[in-house]
């Protein structure tokens, strides 16, 4: 069986903001924190119900919304339950996603206390006048103070989400933010364009962005500086130094199994290669989510799809894939890949070295060209 993961997804925040589109809602009269982790827990023991074999737990990520917001005695409660329902291996990932408006120091000791082993921080810049105009409620002060309490409680594998192509934002401002981040010594730092998604306030009243041109050679001249600073690309949006690439992500992406835990959260699990691979969606809104009392939907994916949804996350790694992997996580044989493969190979956009096949440098740019070949 793939490795299992479990995601845990926390609707809340303090505020929304402009640019996001995930399955978050500004707090408005406190958090029903153990009606919540008590919903999670049943949710947990539905799925959990789904699976056809017992194993541990590779990983756990806590995301949102900003789950730094719960309590440490709600999350006591919740990873206690999780860990008398399934068995975690004795080096499992245990991620919390927190934003820098939220860090207290004995709240972040304690958060360390009960195992969480890493920390994810929503920095976005350093930049006050560009965090104003992202709608972040903390300052470029609060955010090295968030890193600062983080090393202090015993976080050693820290994470920095970092926006580039930000409106208005020069080469020289986006060059001080990765600046900034890596004089911080964080293990890992998510460095990810803005985008105007659909159902944000920013899609609806779009502000003006830089030109792509602009945008490119920004990316370019930051990546050159992390890379120079021993922060590895190994995932499109994703940079670490040796020995602290993001295990619960890199499951995503190599297609293997996840349980979606919480409001909004989606999951994926193998029941039987290749006829029953499931996804699973959860109802979305909290209230919603807290009310009923069977929160799963789940579809199973075609086989004619297959080739697509392996390529579309092993391809977001620089390393690809190789043809074991495709046969193992699918239950396919490699003809399967055909005739898109050989025809993506053929004009320069996939690079095949012996069982291996990754993006050349112009597939990577052009990474939707190759899907497109793959839908059936």
């Amino acid at each position: 069986m793939p490795p299992l993961s479990l995601y845990l997804h926390f609707p809340w925040c303090i505020q929304k903001c402009p640019y996001c589109d995930f399955n978050s809602h500004a707090v408005k009269a406190g958090i029903p924190e153990r009606q919540y982790v008590s919903a999670l827990l049943a949710d947990l023991d539905v799925d959990l119900a789904l699976l056809p074999v017992a194993q541990p737990l590779h990983s756990i990520f806590m995301g949102g919304g900003t789950p730094s917001l719960f309590s440490p005695d709600a999350l006591k409660l919740l990873l206690t339950g999780i860990r008398q329902r399934i068995d975690l291996s004795p080096d499992c990932e245990i991620t919390l996603e927190a934003n820098p408006g939220t860090f207290e120091s004995a709240k972040f000791r304690a958060f360390r206390e009960l195992g969480i082993n890493r920390l994810s921080i929503g920095i976005q810049s350093f930049d006050d006048a560009h965090l104003k105009a992202l709608g972040r409620v903390h300052d470029a002060a609060e955010a090295r103070k968030a890193v600062e309490i983080a090393r202090q409680s015993g976080f050693d594998n820290v994470n920095l989400d970092l926006m580039f192509g930000l409106p208005k934002q020069t080469l020289a401002e986006a060059l001080s933010d990765v600046h900034a981040a890596i004089a911080l010594q964080p293990s890992h730092i998510s460095f990810y364009q803005l985008t105007l998604e659909p159902n944000t306030y920013f899609y609806k009243f779009p502000p003006k962005l830089p030109e792509d041109e602009a945008i490119f050679a920004l990316q370019q001249a930051c990546q050159a500086v992390l890379a120079e600073h021993g922060y590895v690309q190994y995932e499109i949006s994703a940079y670490a130094r040796a020995g602290y690439r993001c295990r619960h992500n890199l499951n995503y992406w190599q297609f293997g199994d996840y349980l979606g835990i919480g409001a909004g959260a989606h999951g994926k699990i193998s029941l039987n290669l290749p006829n029953q691979i499931l996804r699973t969606a959860k109802t979305k809104h909290p209230e919603h989510y807290l009310a009923l009392k069977t929160m799963t939907n789940s579809e199973t994916i075609p086989l004619a799809q297959l080739p697509l949804e392996f390529v579309m996350n092993h391809l977001r790694l620089k390393s690809g894939f190789t043809i074991d992997d495709f046969c193992e996580r699918t239950g396919l044989t490699p003809e399967a890949l055909e005739p898109a493969l050989s025809s993506c190979i053929a004009v320069g956009l996939l690079i095949r070295e012996d069982q291996r096949i990754y993006c050349s440098e112009k597939g990577w740019d052009f990474l939707d060209e190759i899907l497109e070949k793959f839908i059936p």
